[in-house]
């Protein structure tokens, strides 16, 4: 069994109990994820089985999508609802729609971000959320994220209360906290913040009108009906540049050759690409060859009979 399983991951479970159902639903054990998601998190989560356990880093490098509610009035320990009370501070003003969709362009484009404490950052070889169960502060990385697009999902004219919840879409790249941008939109606005519910919408291109959850895959499985869930490890690779080769040289491809660099590759050194055979078929990921000028050497060989 080969492919990418797009998941519907449910509330109160981690990306890893997912991994651990899917192993039994699956009969396997070559399951992997693409990236965890909060046990808070609902939404996709594109698991690769087989050999697309090999290009789950690849699928992680891809863009993602969420929709999520910020609100102001107080802080969490989590940034997130589960966590505890920390600051709170009574909404006394009345925000007007120019006032929050200025603040949401003014966080759209490359911003530095500090990975929240209860996150699996590592620091010392130890998570962030290890230090913080221990009640021990460390320094934390800043880091540049970029923020794609960030959408006011609310159509009010005002906005007022003793605490204000609004929903937002946002596409953004790899590594950015969702939870920290609502923290950070609440501190752009005067007040604590926290995200109070988010589903993510898409990832590695996949979308949740493409997700099963993990009951639906349950009963495919037992119907012999494994392929109505599994895509192609070749769609999870979409972003990544292709370049197509004939069967001679595919079998160089599949024994990890050093080649010569085809003229017509147009890619930068240390960018990723795939080698794709006559049937479209993902048979390795190639780069540049960071010393050897005019060469190209396997990142990663995608074990394949042809």
């Amino acid at each position: 069994m080969d492919g990418i399983l797009p998941l519907f991951k449910p509330k109160g479970l981690t990306s890893h109990d997912c991994v651990f159902k899917l192993r039994k639903i699956l009969k396997t054990k070559k399951v992997g994820h693409t990236g965890t998601l909060d046990p808070d998190v609902t939404g996709v989560l594109p698991i690769c089985i087989g050999r697309a356990t090999k290009v789950a880093e690849y699928l992680t490098e891809a863009g993602k999508a969420y929709e999520g509610e910020v609100t102001l009035g107080f802080s969490t320990t989590t940034e997130d609802a589960s966590g505890d009370r920390v600051t709170e501070k009574t909404v006394t003003e009345t925000f007007t729609r120019e006032q929050i969709l200025g603040v949401l362009q003014s966080l759209t484009g490359v911003i530095q971000q500090t990975p929240p404490m209860f996150s699996a950052v590592k620091v010392n070889g130890k998570k962030l959320y290890e230090y913080a169960r221990a009640g021990i502060e460390v320094e934390r990385p800043t880091r540049d994220v970029t923020i794609y697009e960030l959408e006011l999902l609310d159509d009010r004219e005002e906005f007022s209360g003793k605490t204000i919840s609004f929903r937002f879409r946002v596409r953004c790249s790899k590594g950015t906290y969702i939870r920290t941008l609502a923290v950070m939109i609440g501190e752009r606005l005067g007040y604590p913040a926290h995200m109070s519910n988010l589903i993510r919408i898409e990832s590695a291109g996949f979308t949740l009108d493409e997700c099963k959850t993990l009951e639906q895959i349950q009963e495919l499985m037992e119907a012999g009906q494994s392929a109505a869930f599994l895509q192609p490890l070749e769609q999870g690779l979409f972003h990544l540049p292709k370049f197509q080769i004939n069967d001679k040289v595919s079998k160089k491809v599949l024994n990890g050759a050093v080649l010569a660099q085809p003229e017509e590759l147009a890619v930068e050194k240390g960018e990723p690409f795939v080698m794709m055979d006559q049937n479209g078929r993902a048979l390795a990921i190639y780069q540049v060859h960071p010393t050897k000028e005019k060469l190209i050497k396997p990142i990663k060989v995608l074990a394949l009979e042809l």
